[in-house]
C-alpha cells in the first residue's frame, strides 16, 4: 500500500475530493484507522484532557507527544501522520517529531511557521475564525502559504468564512469543530466519531456508533463469565 504525501493530498484538494483526518494515540486504533482508509492521522495535544483526564487542554509535553507519535507511527502505513508540535517550541523539537514520524508538524503559533519552514520541516497551520471577518481570515491564510505551509487547520470556519479561505488559497484547508463540507477535509477525534465516552452510557452520543455502551456490555458480560466460575472467552 504507497503511503500518501502531502502533494497528494493537494491533488485531493483540486480534484474536489475531501480530506479524511481523524485524532489519534496509539498503535492499534491507528492500524484500524489506517485499514479504513484515512488519509490524516493526527496526533493531538489533547490527548490529556480526552484521554488522561487532564483539566487543561495542551499541556502536553514533547516527549510525551514524542511517545505518542511513535505509537502512531508503527500502525499507520498508508497515511500521512501529523503531530503538534507544544507551545512555545520552535524548529529543534518539531525535528524531533519529524525523527519520531511525523509527515508533518501541527503548529499552533503563526510565528513559527517560517522558522520551521526554514529547518524542513513541513507545517500544518493553525487558523481559528472564532473571531475575526473574512477578509482578515483570507489574509492570514494567505500569509500562512506564503509563509511556506503545507497545510491549514481552520478551526470554527462557519458556512460564510469557510468556502472563502478554501477558495483564496491552493494547500488544503480541514477542520474539526465549527467545520463543514464546505472545507476540503474533516478532522475529528475517534472517541467523538466512535461515541466512546462514559456519558454516552447515560444519553445516545451524536456518533456514528456507541462504543462505551459496546464496552460497557462487553466487560459486564466478562465479569458475569468470571463471578459464574465460567471459562472466559479467549482463554
Amino acid at each position: 500500500m504507497a503511503r500518501l504525501t502531502l502533494q497528494a493530498l493537494h491533488a485531493m484538494k483540486c480534484d474536489g475530493r475531501k480530506i479524511v483526518g481523524v485524532v489519534a494515540w496509539d498503535t492499534p486504533t491507528a492500524q484500524i484507522l489506517d485499514r479504513a482508509g484515512v488519509d490524516l492521522v493526527s496526533v493531538g495535544d489533547s490527548v490529556g484532557v480526552n484521554l488522561w483526564g487532564r483539566e487543561q487542554e495542551g499541556d502536553a509535553t514533547l516527549d510525551e507527544l514524542l511517545v505518542l507519535c511513535r505509537a502512531v507511527r508503527r500502525g499507520v502505513h498508508r497515511a500521512l501522520v501529523s503531530c503538534d508540535l507544544p507551545a512555545p517550541l520552535g524548529a529543534d523539537a518539531a525535528k524531533l517529531l519529524a525523527k519520531a514520524g511525523a509527515d508533518v508538524v501541527k503548529a499552533d503559533d503563526p510565528a513559527v511557521v517560517p522558522e520551521l519552514v526554514a529547518a524542513g520541516v513541513p507545517v500544518f497551520a493553525q487558523l481559528s475564525g472564532a473571531a475575526g471577518d473574512g477578509d482578515e481570515l483570507v489574509a492570514e491564510a494567505r500569509r500562512l502559504e506564503a509563509a511556506g505551509a503545507s497545510l491549514l487547520d481552520f478551526r470554527h470556519s462557519g458556512p460564510d468564512h469557510g468556502p472563502k479561505v478554501v477558495a483564496a488559497v491552493a494547500i488544503p484547508v480541514v477542520g474539526g469543530l465549527g467545520g463543514g463540507p464546505w472545507l476540503d477535509g474533516r478532522v475529528r477525534m475517534i472517541h467523538r466519531a466512535t461515541g466512546y465516552d462514559p456519558a454516552a452510557l447515560d444519553t445516545a452520543p451524536n456518533a456514528y456508533a456507541n462504543l462505551a455502551q459496546a464496552t460497557y456490555d462487553a466487560i459486564a458480560a466478562y465479569a458475569d463469565d468470571v463471578r459464574a466460575g465460567r471459562q472466559i472467552r479467549g482463554g
